[in-house]
């Protein structure tokens, strides 16, 4: 079979030869009920006989990989899709560095990699579980069709890490692949195993920020795993990329275009000061600084999905060959790092400096550091945006140690602006940082939905064009009635 030709014949389209694997088709045919019960109890509430005009995946050539239809969400074809092989692919990092990549799990590293995979995996269905009721209060059908479209893709990279988990690990696989459908986001008993993803996520603003920060965070752990010496997943990864870049872009341009409302609603009303809250939000639109506070959230949320800044943890995947760095092939050095330092930055005496450590220990510093820089270029399209309205307000980042639970600065007390402060300032001026419950509820009140083709909520400005190049009031999801 065309490795980028998919195979829809079976129950689960795949282009894995799954029809000759009669034991892992097995195990993913027993799986499966297990999993459209979960979609039925924990995906979009209310939408489940819906027609989504969503893609799906038809090949896993770049160039034209998907199709659009109509298609009820339950009846979505989830499937194990991988990137093409590389004939002759080598190890591109760590001690393995320059070795044939692996097509079966080296026993030395079995369960390191299952954890990996596992840690992965559990992402996928959390932020489904996160999203579920944001159906209710879509500010269009654009809206609409964009979040399920993230909802069945994030299920689809479910099915992807549980291919690998029964193909690749026996009954530990299997036994993990039913935990995945155990644990819920937010759950007392069973939570999902990151902190980001039991955050709840209230309304569309933190929808658009959750896929513009989180979904980032995915992107990079995806490219780290994607360099993996076990190719299996590797090719995994690669795939899990191409439909990861949607979720980004639905993020990115979801704050966009709230943006951009606010600034042409503020320019309309002669609002010139974007901090005069009370006045901009009678216009019925977010303000630029709530926007700023949401952001700040999100950001210091998913720098905590990095891990520790000095990792021995990462320095192990590292060198066993398992996990690399963001595009470690285009990186210029031994690819060992056996030798090199890495800047890190740590409280030192009271102070926030840079300290040299081995850069092996340091690749979760590394990895964040090109997230970082990633998110800047998104800030910088939000403030062209900004400009172009002639709004004098900027967005920025807040400092790397601000509101951390995890790694350096878990234990101290860090402004946006990264001066250290004591707890008495923290508790008093946190609410000029962080959403208030009055944000969040303000920001609620605006969630009125909007199902009309064509027509679009009063706080957010339309696509400038639509998914697959469809007219502005294109029908992209058949509410049941």
């Amino acid at each position: 079979m065309n490795i980028e030709s998919i195979d829809y014949t079976t129950k689960i389209p795949n282009n894995v030869n799954l029809a000759e694997d009669r034991q892992v088709l097995r195990a993913l045919e027993s799986w499966h009920p297990g999993y459209i019960d979960w979609w039925m109890e924990m995906g979009p509430e209310g939408f489940q006989q819906a027609l989504v005009y969503l893609r799906t995946a038809v090949s896993v050539d770049p160039k034209g990989w998907a199709k659009f239809d109509y298609v009820k969400m339950p009846e979505y074809r989830w499937g194990i899709l991988l990137a093409p092989k590389e004939e002759d692919r080598k190890i591109p990092f760590g001690h393995h560095y320059g070795e044939p990549a692996w097509q079966d799990v080296p026993g030395e590293y079995r369960a390191m990699l299952r954890r990996l995979v596992v840690i992965q995996g559990d992402t996928e269905p959390a932020s489904v579980e996160q999203q579920r009721h944001l159906g209710k209060t879509a500010p269009s059908l654009y809206d609409l069709r964009n979040v399920f479209q993230v909802n069945v893709e994030e299920g689809r990279h479910l099915w992807a890490m549980v291919y690998i988990l029964q193909k690749y690990f026996g009954r530990d696989g299997r036994e993990e692949a039913a935990e995945l459908l155990q644990r819920r986001s937010g759950s007392a008993d069973k939570p999902r195993m990151l902190g980001a993803f039991n955050e709840a996520t209230p309304d569309w603003l933190s929808f658009y920020m959750f896929t513009f920060f989180t979904d980032r965070d995915g992107k990079m752990q995806l490219e780290s795993l994607a360099q993996s010496g076990f190719d299996p997943l590797s090719r995994t990864c690669r795939f899990m990329l191409t439909e990861e870049a949607h979720h980004m872009f639905v993020g990115e341009t979801g704050v966009g275009r709230t943006i951009q409302r606010t600034c042409e609603a503020m320019k309309a009303a002669g609002i010139e000061d974007p901090y005069d809250i009370e006045r901009v939000r009678k216009l019925g639109v977010i303000d630029l600084p709530t926007i700023q506070k949401k952001l700040n959230l999100h950001y210091s949320l998913s720098l905590d999905l990095f891990g520790s800044e000095v990792s021995t943890n990462a320095a192990n995947a590292f060198n066993a060959s398992l996990k690399g760095r963001f595009q470690e092939t285009k990186i210029e050095d031994d690819h060992r790092l056996e030798h090199s330092i890495y800047p890190v930055l740590k409280l030192v005496d009271g102070e926030i400096k840079r300290v040299d450590e081995p850069a092996l220990t340091a690749v979760n510093m590394r990895l964040r550091d090109d997230y970082t820089a990633d998110c800047q270029r998104g800030l910088d399209r939000w403030n062209k945006v900004i400009g172009r309205t002639g709004v004098n307000f900027k967005l920025e980042l807040p400092h790397v140690g601000f509101h951390r639970q995890i790694g350096e600065f878990k234990d101290v007390k860090i402004t946006p602006a990264g001066v250290i402060v004591d707890e008495g300032t923290w508790n008093r001026d946190i609410g000029k940082w962080l959403p208030s419950k009055d944000d969040g509820d303000f920001i609620v009140s605006l969630m009125q939905p909007v199902s009309e083709p064509g027509k679009f909520a009063d706080w957010i400005a339309p696509p400038r064009i639509g998914i697959d190049n469809k007219p502005g009031d294109f029908e992209y999801v058949r509410i049941a009635a």
